[in-house]
Order: C-alpha cells, then structure tokens, then sequence
C-alpha cells in the first residue's frame, strides 16, 4: 500500500485520514467504498441515510490488526465522498413518496400521487444508475468495489456492474426480509424488492442463498419457490431449531456454501443479525443471526476457493432526533450501530481480499 503520509497501524488512528484512519488514495487502493446514502421509499423507521456517514466517522476506532486474514490494510482501502447529489436527490423523493406511504401504495385515481410515484421511480432508477457508474469504473480500474448504504435498495446498480464486468455469480444475502416483494406500494426499486428485482433484471446473478430470513409475506415464499433451485432460504426458525437439537452451527453453514457458485457477492442487511447489535436499523426483527455466526458463515465462504467479488453492508441507521436528524454530537454510546457497521465492513474486507489471494491468511 502506499499512502499520502506515513501510517502507523499502532497508534490512534487519524479520523481526518480516511476510512478506518488509513491514508490513501484513489489510484493506491485495491478495494474502494461506495457510499450510497439513500433511503427515499423505506417503509417503517429512518435513519439509514445517515448510515454511511456514521460508519465512516465510527471507522477509526477500529484496530486493523485481524486474526484471520494479516494485514488486510496493505491493499489499500480508500472511500470515495458522500454525494451531496445523492443526498438532495434522496430528499426530494422522499418528499416525493411520503403522501405515498401515507396512502399505503392506495392511489385510486389520484392523478397526483400517480405523478409522484412516477417521478419516484424515476429518481429511484437514477440513483441505480449512479451506483452502477461508479461500480462499473471501480471493476473497470482493477479494483474491488463495495457499497456502504443507505437502504437495501441501493446495491441494485452495483450487481448489475458487477454482472456486466466479472461475469456469472451468486448472492448470499444476510437478512431479516426476503427483499423479493413485487414493487411495494408502487415503489418499483424499494428495498423490499432488491432481490425480486436482481433475480428479474440481472441473468448473470445464477443463485441467492438468503440467510436469516424471518419476516416476509405469502407472495414472497411463492415467488421464490416459483424460481426453483435459483433461491436457496435458510429461514431464522429453522435455523433456530436446528440449533436447538443439536445440530451444530458449521454444519448448517457449510451447507449455505455449498449452494453457492465460485463467484459471490455478499449483501449484509445489518438486520439480518439480532437487533442488540443493530437497535435503530428501520425494520428490526426479534431473532437473527449472532454477530460470530455471521463472521463464521462468511470465513468458510472466504475458505471454500470461492471468490468473493463485492459486497454491501446496507440498513445501518444511527439514533435519531425528534426532527429525524441525527444526534449531533454522537456520544460512544450512540455510536454502537455504526460501530458494529463497520467492523462488519473490515471483516468482510479482509475475507473480500483473503478470497482473492491478495492477502494472505494468517498462519
């Protein structure tokens, strides 16, 4: 890696410095971050605008040194700025879809709201190709990208780069929704639909392994049974109870691996862990996975010879003010699910670069 300054791994970390307190650029990085902060058609709580930006202030307080992967750093590790574009483009459809939520997707022949949605797919659809720009320059460059949303919606143009520029690949997908409902309330790229949408849109995506999943509707079981062996659930209940009967944990995550292609994106919905990591997250859901059994699951993906092409880490919200803002300034405590978001992130950097044989397991 070389950087603008000399880096210290020992010492504190330089918030002003970049994403983890590591200088460096641009050019000098092999995996570059994408911030995306978006959450214009979310459904329940807020915040998930904010998420990019709470991570990266939280991302300092990590130490680099890991016991898996050495040295993930030295690849170089650079976060490109928050887009004031995106963040005025993701207030005005906000205003756009609220009468929309509010109407619950019922439009009638409100000629109106009929407009608003229009232009809210519209915006959504530009925010998708946003993404999938800075994604396709990132692969173009050599390098590996990954989005830090903003809600689940965002990655959609990132698969689709990714399709475009590696070739054929599957999703494991850490949630606590199946994502697979078909244009909720109108909404044509919500959250809710990411991966209906990449199943529909995207061919070069083969398989989804969901993991987790524990809150969804009739409509969405149906659909992705309807795909046949193009979607794999791994459902929190059933998850649970072979736990409780004593099948051990690897076992139930060597088989989430196994139904996975040699190409793998990783798209983390921090809900997909249980809440007490992730208590202002919009749509929390009692049960899900435990922060190391996440860890573990994505260490034998990273271990079984498949590469892991990007990934995103999606839905992290810090705490919010009456006024939705967030806390300003944020306190340590307020900071824990920024803190989880990012450590997340450096864990499935090293496991990214690991998986890649750009850097070297530790012994």
């Amino acid at each position: 890696m070389e950087t603008n300054q000399q880096y210290n791994p020992n010492a504190p970390a330089d918030a002003s410095a970049g994403i983890f307190g590591i200088p460096c650029t641009y050019e000098n990085s092999k995996l570059v971050y994408i911030p995306v902060p978006w959450e214009a058609t979310t459904s329940y709580g807020g915040g998930t605008v904010f998420g990019p930006e709470a991570i990266l202030n939280a991302s300092p307080q990590l130490d680099v040194y890991d016991l898996d992967v050495k040295d993930p750093y030295l690849a170089g590790l650079h976060a490109l700025p928050i887009s004031d574009e995106i963040l005025a483009l993701n207030s005005i459809t906000q205003s756009l879809a609220q009468p929309i939520k509010d109407a619950l997707g019922e439009l009638g022949e409100d000629s109106a709201l009929k407009e608003k949605l229009s232009l809210v797919n519209a915006n959504s659809a530009l925010l998708n190709q946003k993404v999938y720009e800075q994604t396709l320059q990132i692969l173009k460059d050599k390098k590996i990208a990954a989005v830090i949303g903003g809600d689940h919606s965002t990655p959609l143009g990132a698969f689709q780069a990714a399709g475009e520029i590696l070739g054929p690949f599957g999703i494991l997908h850490f949630d606590a929704h199946s994502d697979t409902r078909n244009a909720y309330m109108g909404f044509q790229d919500s959250h809710a639909s990411i991966m209906r949408n990449a199943a529909n849109r995207i061919p070069a995506i083969t398989k989804f392994v969901q993991v987790g999943i524990r809150d969804f509707c009739e409509e969405e079981v149906q659909f992705t049974s309807e795909q046949g062996n193009r979607f794999e659930v791994y459902y929190d209940q059933v998850i649970a109870e072979q736990k409780l009967t004593g099948t051990p944990f690897t076992k139930i995550a060597e088989s989430m691996i196994k139904n996975l292609p040699q190409q793998v994106w990783v798209s983390f919905d921090i809900d997909g862990l249980d809440p007490r990591y992730c208590p202002h997250t919009g749509t929390p859901v009692p049960g899900g996975l435990d922060y190391q059994e996440a860890i573990h699951i994505l260490k034998l993906l990273a271990r079984s010879g498949r590469k892991i092409i990007g990934f995103d880490v999606v839905e992290v919200a810090p705490p919010l003010q009456e006024n939705g803002s967030p806390l300003e300034p944020l306190q340590a405590s307020d900071e824990w699910d920024a803190n989880v978001g990012m450590r997340l992130i450096y864990k499935l950097t090293a496991f990214t670069l690991a998986s890649q044989k750009i850097a070297l397991w530790q012994k």
